[in-house]
């Protein structure tokens, strides 16, 4: 029943509107029902969810329960959380001056109470908007009791000349003064236990203790709770009564396709107008960030307990267009497109969203940004072009001899980061059958993505062993694999690299 809350200003009013109490999950359940019944959204810019995590929320908020996301980072379990707001209903009524939100038809304070006592149905009514009724808490571990559920409070028993034992000296803290709303602990294995313990009491018996001071207060609150699973042993766990007591424990999980994943980072990516206008890029590019993004979770240089965010592609796409701009800047360019070197910009996205395992630490966290970024390559190639491991045995129609016999006669070529786009077409002109093998295999593309494959192809040559790149100060070098590995000395051993060191 949808009640004209403007109207309504005292308890008599609300009665008369004939306003009946219900439950938070009550809410939740309701409004859910009824915008599936009108096929309506339902937890927007969730992307991936569809089939697995969503239908999941779905049943625990149809069931009332309490529920714990479980999953590692960066796979949107706050901002879940934070939707269910849009679940309430957009106006409840309050006792006016309650610091818990009292239901004036189902008070539990001691001010509420004696506020009705003493002016009947004259007690003046406020309301709440679904806004004001979500609460967040990161869970470290010096949270405190007195932090979510309350403390006395000696300057408030001192003002009013009452015992501490008295209800009326309590200073509330977050989860009574969530009443009637929904409250989020992120990070629960954070919390200390005997925290942990006075929730389930809350959960579980609806009393609080402060001070040795017990008292029932019938609380009215959805609780959603998030974790990492690499919490439960690196920093904590959640104690099993607590854990018992939490109805619904939903699995999160990473995106599953390419497809999922683009989609996420397009959504989420700061870019701005006038970069769009500016830089251009590439479908295949696209696809790179988010490949790199699915190497890393299964790299054996990657901590896989630690998880991968879909941060790292975000931050990571943020960056590579930059790349681009910065250099269209540099060059007074109107217009510019995405390369492939580009994506060394993306290395400090890479770099600070990674925990490495004790192999990737060897390596060093520049080296394995580097692999990553040469096997996303690797995986993506034979999307695109004739899988080149097919053309290793002599006497195969190699697509790529032309290519390669170029390199092999001597000839050497340098893309550097930051060159002219003309100069930068120039350079990868010059080598015979590069255009036509691009030409063949990808008649549709534009001016600008022509040339992304074209260095695509070389790097990818380089992943499959068939060209050996070399790191430049500002750049790359590509050259024959053969005389590379002959002509190697013992002072650029170490700077050499190949589809082994660089990108692989």
């Amino acid at each position: 029943m949808r009640i004209p809350h403007q109207e309504i200003n005292t308890l008599r009013q609300l009665k008369a509107a004939g306003y009946r109490p219900r439950s938070v999950k009550e809410e939740l359940r309701r409004n859910l029902i009824r915008r599936l019944r009108a096929g309506e959204p339902i937890f927007e810019n969730i992307l991936g969810y569809d089939e697995t995590v969503i239908p999941d929320l779905q049943r625990a908020i149809l069931s009332r329960h309490n529920i714990i996301l479980l999953g590692l980072r960066g796979q949107a379990k706050t901002r879940i959380a934070r939707q269910l707001v849009d679940l309430l209903d957009e106006y409840i009524p309050v006792v006016a001056g309650s610091e818990l939100n009292d239901d004036p038809l189902r008070p539990i304070s001691r001010y509420a109470r004696d506020v009705i006592a003493e002016k009947g149905d004259e007690t003046p009514i406020t309301w709440l908007h679904r806004s004001q009724r979500y609460t967040e808490k990161l869970a470290t571990p010096d949270v405190s009791v007195a932090d979510l559920i309350g403390d006395v409070d000696p300057i408030k028993a001192a003002t009013l000349k009452l015992p501490y034992s008295d209800e009326r000296v309590i200073h509330f803290g977050l989860i009574p003064r969530s009443h009637r709303g929904i409250f989020v602990i992120n990070e629960l294995p954070d919390l200390q236990a005997r925290i942990q313990v006075a929730l389930f009491n809350i959960l579980e018996e609806g009393d609080i203790q402060i001070r040795g001071f017990k008292m029932r207060l019938p609380l009215d609150i959805q609780f959603v709770f998030t974790a990492n699973p690499e919490d439960y042993t690196n920093r904590g766990s959640i104690v099993t009564p607590l854990k018992d007591r939490i109805e619904s424990q939903i699995l999160t999980h990473y995106p599953r396709s390419l497809e999922i994943s683009r989609r996420i980072t397009e959504q989420e990516a700061r870019v701005l107008e006038e970069q769009k206008v500016v830089v251009e890029v590439p479908e295949l590019a696209r696809d790179l960030i988010e490949q790199i993004a699915f190497e890393a979770r299964s790299s054996e240089y990657v901590d896989p307990k630690s998880g991968v965010s879909a941060r790292l592609t975000i931050s990571g796409y943020e960056n590579l267009i930059s790349a681009a701009e910065r250099r269209a800047i540099i060059h007074n360019e109107a217009r510019t497109g995405v390369r492939v070197s580009d994506f060394w910009g993306v290395i400090p996205s890479i770099t600070g969203k990674i925990e490495l395992v004790y192999e990737g630490e060897l390596e060093g966290p520049l080296k394995v940004a580097q692999i990553l970024i040469g096997k996303a390559i690797r995986s993506l190639f034979p999307r695109h072009f004739p899988d080149p491991e097919k053309f290793k045995k002599e006497g195969q129609n190699n697509p790529y001899q032309k290519i390669v016999d170029w390199f092999g006669r001597g000839n050497t070529l340098d893309i550097l980061n930051d060159i002219p786009t003309a100069d930068y077409r120039r350079a990868l002109e010059q080598v015979p059958g590069l255009a036509e093998l691009v030409q063949r295999y990808q008649p549709e593309a534009d001016p600008a993505t022509r040339y992304f494959f074209m260095e695509f192809v070389l790097h990818g040559l380089a992943e499959y062993s068939f060209l050996s790149k070399h790191l430049l100060d500002s750049g790359l070098q590509f050259r024959d694999l053969l005389s590379s590995m002959l002509s190697m000395s013992d002072e650029d051993e170490d700077e050499d690299i190949s589809d082994m060191d660089l990108f692989n």
